[in-house]
């Protein structure tokens, strides 16, 4: 996987989060039809760009947009 499709991915996840708000990494894998590791590739271009906080509650991991 390329640093374009990360990007893609990236851009889908951060659509999803405007529309849906708040949301737990399982409903967003599940939404958008992507795997784990395409998931996590993208969440950490997002959590580098500093667009995503990103919360642990037990074992789930909760995505929202930064303000």
């Amino acid at each position: 996987m390329g640093n374009e499709e990360v990007g893609t991915i990236a851009g889908k996840i951060l659509d999803y989060l405007v529309k849906h708000g708040s949301s737990d990494t399982i409903q967003v894998k599940f939404s958008l039809d992507i795997t784990n590791s395409q998931l996590y590739l993208a969440l950490g271009w997002l959590a580098r760009e500093d667009k995503v906080s990103i919360t642990k509650d037990k074992n789930i991991h909760h995505i929202s947009i930064k303000k």
